[in-house]
Protein backbone atom coordinates (compact mmCIF):
# COMPACT_ATOMS: atom_id res chain seq x y z
CA UNK A 1 0.00 0.00 0.00
CA UNK A 2 1.86 3.21 -1.42
CA UNK A 3 0.56 7.05 0.15
CA UNK A 4 -0.35 9.14 -3.10
CA UNK A 5 2.02 12.05 -3.38
CA UNK A 6 1.80 15.45 -4.69
CA UNK A 7 2.09 14.51 -8.20
CA UNK A 8 -1.33 12.48 -8.17
CA UNK A 9 -3.27 15.52 -7.07
CA UNK A 10 -1.38 18.29 -9.04
CA UNK A 11 -3.45 17.58 -12.15
CA UNK A 12 -6.93 18.02 -13.30
CA UNK A 13 -10.05 17.16 -11.27
CA UNK A 14 -11.36 14.71 -13.87
CA UNK A 15 -8.53 12.71 -14.10
CA UNK A 16 -7.92 12.82 -10.55
CA UNK A 17 -11.19 11.97 -9.85
CA UNK A 18 -11.20 9.39 -12.53
CA UNK A 19 -8.13 7.43 -10.57
CA UNK A 20 -9.41 7.90 -7.51
CA UNK A 21 -11.80 5.68 -7.42
CA UNK A 22 -10.51 2.27 -6.57
CA UNK A 23 -7.47 3.75 -4.00
CA UNK A 24 -8.03 3.49 -0.02
CA UNK A 25 -8.77 5.98 2.09
CA UNK A 26 -6.55 5.52 5.36
CA UNK A 27 -7.53 7.55 8.25
CA UNK A 28 -5.67 6.89 11.68
CA UNK A 29 -8.01 7.65 14.63
CA UNK A 30 -7.43 7.42 18.63
CA UNK A 31 -9.66 4.44 18.11
CA UNK A 32 -7.08 2.99 15.45
CA UNK A 33 -6.47 2.73 11.78
CA UNK A 34 -9.61 2.88 9.36
CA UNK A 35 -9.30 1.96 5.59
CA UNK A 36 -12.30 2.20 3.09
CA UNK A 37 -11.63 1.43 -0.59
CA UNK A 38 -13.40 4.44 -2.69
CA UNK A 39 -16.09 3.51 -4.76
CA UNK A 40 -17.23 7.13 -5.75
CA UNK A 41 -15.67 10.86 -7.36
CA UNK A 42 -17.30 13.74 -8.34
CA UNK A 43 -14.88 16.73 -9.98
CA UNK A 44 -15.71 20.05 -9.82
CA UNK A 45 -13.63 22.11 -12.24
CA UNK A 46 -13.21 25.60 -11.07
CA UNK A 47 -15.04 28.99 -11.71
CA UNK A 48 -16.04 28.17 -14.63
CA UNK A 49 -18.03 25.04 -13.52
CA UNK A 50 -21.51 26.52 -11.70
CA UNK A 51 -21.78 23.21 -9.47
CA UNK A 52 -18.62 24.28 -8.24
CA UNK A 53 -18.43 26.84 -5.11
CA UNK A 54 -15.94 28.81 -6.83
CA UNK A 55 -18.15 29.45 -9.79
CA UNK A 56 -18.92 32.60 -7.39
CA UNK A 57 -15.70 33.97 -6.84
CA UNK A 58 -13.36 33.93 -4.12
CA UNK A 59 -15.13 34.05 -0.35
CA UNK A 60 -14.07 33.37 2.74
CA UNK A 61 -15.84 29.70 2.43
CA UNK A 62 -14.31 28.80 -1.23
CA UNK A 63 -10.40 29.95 0.11
CA UNK A 64 -8.90 26.47 0.34
CA UNK A 65 -10.27 25.55 -3.39
CA UNK A 66 -7.14 28.33 -4.66
CA UNK A 67 -4.92 26.01 -2.60
CA UNK A 68 -2.17 23.46 -2.92
CA UNK A 69 -3.08 20.17 -4.99
CA UNK A 70 -3.81 17.70 -1.77
CA UNK A 71 -5.58 20.23 0.52
CA UNK A 72 -8.43 18.96 2.21
CA UNK A 73 -11.69 21.02 1.91
CA UNK A 74 -14.40 19.86 4.44
CA UNK A 75 -17.98 21.65 4.24
CA UNK A 76 -21.04 21.37 5.87
CA UNK A 77 -23.72 20.53 3.95
CA UNK A 78 -27.77 20.91 4.65
CA UNK A 79 -25.68 22.26 8.14
CA UNK A 80 -25.92 18.53 9.52
CA UNK A 81 -23.20 16.25 6.94
CA UNK A 82 -19.59 17.09 6.40
CA UNK A 83 -18.47 16.42 3.09
CA UNK A 84 -14.88 15.45 2.35
CA UNK A 85 -13.31 16.91 -0.87
CA UNK A 86 -9.65 16.98 -2.05
CA UNK A 87 -8.40 20.12 -3.73
CA UNK A 88 -6.72 19.78 -7.25
CA UNK A 89 -4.43 20.69 -9.92
CA UNK A 90 -2.52 24.21 -9.92
CA UNK A 91 -2.38 26.62 -7.17
CA UNK A 92 -5.41 29.78 -7.57
CA UNK A 93 -7.34 27.29 -10.32
CA UNK A 94 -9.96 26.26 -7.98
CA UNK A 95 -11.09 22.68 -8.64
CA UNK A 96 -11.63 19.59 -6.86
CA UNK A 97 -12.89 16.18 -5.92
CA UNK A 98 -15.60 15.26 -3.73
CA UNK A 99 -15.14 11.41 -2.78
CA UNK A 100 -18.49 10.42 -2.77
CA UNK A 101 -19.03 7.04 -1.76
CA UNK A 102 -16.54 3.90 -0.72
CA UNK A 103 -17.15 0.60 -0.18
CA UNK A 104 -19.83 -0.24 2.54
CA UNK A 105 -20.89 4.12 3.07
CA UNK A 106 -22.70 4.71 0.02
CA UNK A 107 -22.59 8.66 0.54
CA UNK A 108 -20.30 11.18 1.36
CA UNK A 109 -22.25 12.02 4.74
CA UNK A 110 -22.08 8.15 6.11
CA UNK A 111 -18.59 8.14 4.98
CA UNK A 112 -17.17 10.97 6.72
CA UNK A 113 -19.25 9.71 9.57
CA UNK A 114 -17.39 6.36 9.98
CA UNK A 115 -14.01 8.16 9.26
CA UNK A 116 -14.58 11.02 11.90
CA UNK A 117 -14.04 13.26 9.39
CA UNK A 118 -15.14 17.28 10.26
CA UNK A 119 -13.95 20.69 9.78
CA UNK A 120 -10.96 20.06 12.33
CA UNK A 121 -9.31 18.16 9.18
CA UNK A 122 -10.20 21.50 6.99
CA UNK A 123 -7.18 22.85 5.17
CA UNK A 124 -4.43 20.36 6.26
CA UNK A 125 -3.26 18.29 3.42
CA UNK A 126 -3.35 14.61 2.77
CA UNK A 127 -0.20 14.19 1.47
CA UNK A 128 2.19 13.17 4.35
CA UNK A 129 -0.43 13.48 6.67
CA UNK A 130 -0.12 10.50 9.33
CA UNK A 131 -4.07 11.12 10.51
CA UNK A 132 -5.59 11.07 7.00
CA UNK A 133 -3.80 9.95 2.97
CA UNK A 134 -4.80 8.10 0.26
CA UNK A 135 -3.05 4.68 -1.09
CA UNK A 136 -2.46 2.75 -3.94
CA UNK A 137 -2.89 -0.70 -3.21
CA UNK A 138 -2.75 -1.81 -7.29
CA UNK A 139 -6.46 -2.24 -7.45
CA UNK A 140 -7.80 -1.05 -10.89
CA UNK A 141 -11.56 -1.47 -11.04
CA UNK A 142 -13.98 -0.77 -14.06
CA UNK A 143 -15.29 2.89 -14.10
CA UNK A 144 -18.48 4.45 -15.37
CA UNK A 145 -18.86 8.02 -15.84
CA UNK A 146 -22.64 9.29 -14.45
CA UNK A 147 -24.23 12.70 -13.74
CA UNK A 148 -22.84 14.22 -10.70
CA UNK A 149 -25.75 14.35 -8.10
CA UNK A 150 -27.35 17.18 -5.90
CA UNK A 151 -26.49 19.91 -8.35
CA UNK A 152 -29.79 20.93 -9.16
CA UNK A 153 -29.08 25.00 -9.17
CA UNK A 154 -26.17 24.56 -11.74
CA UNK A 155 -26.46 25.27 -15.41
CA UNK A 156 -28.03 22.57 -17.10
CA UNK A 157 -24.79 22.03 -19.36
CA UNK A 158 -22.68 21.57 -15.99
CA UNK A 159 -25.77 19.14 -14.22
CA UNK A 160 -25.63 16.87 -17.41
CA UNK A 161 -21.64 16.95 -17.60
CA UNK A 162 -20.64 13.42 -17.04
CA UNK A 163 -17.90 14.48 -13.91
CA UNK A 164 -19.34 11.47 -11.49
CA UNK A 165 -17.16 8.56 -11.71
CA UNK A 166 -18.37 5.14 -10.40
CA UNK A 167 -16.89 1.77 -9.98
CA UNK A 168 -18.96 -0.46 -11.80
CA UNK A 169 -19.70 -2.75 -9.25
CA UNK A 170 -21.09 -0.05 -7.08
CA UNK A 171 -24.96 -0.27 -9.61
CA UNK A 172 -25.04 -3.62 -8.77
CA UNK A 173 -24.52 -2.71 -5.12
CA UNK A 174 -27.16 -0.38 -5.19
CA UNK A 175 -29.88 -2.03 -7.12
CA UNK A 176 -29.30 -5.27 -4.99
CA UNK A 177 -30.25 -2.86 -2.11
CA UNK A 178 -33.13 -1.13 -3.35
CA UNK A 179 -34.49 -4.68 -4.37
CA UNK A 180 -34.33 -5.87 -0.61
CA UNK A 181 -35.55 -2.66 0.36
CA UNK A 182 -38.66 -3.26 -2.13
CA UNK A 183 -39.44 -6.69 -0.71
CA UNK A 184 -38.81 -5.13 2.78
CA UNK A 185 -42.06 -3.55 2.42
Amino acid sequence: MTPLGEEFFHRNCDKVAEELVGKLIVRNTEDGELVLRITETESYGGEEDTACHASKGRTARTELLYREAGTIYVYLCYGIHWLFNIITGEKEQPQGVLIRACEKYDGPAKLTKYLKIDKSLNGSSVIGNPAIYIADDGFHPDIERRKRVGIDYADEKDINALRRYADKRTKDILDKKKQRTATEK
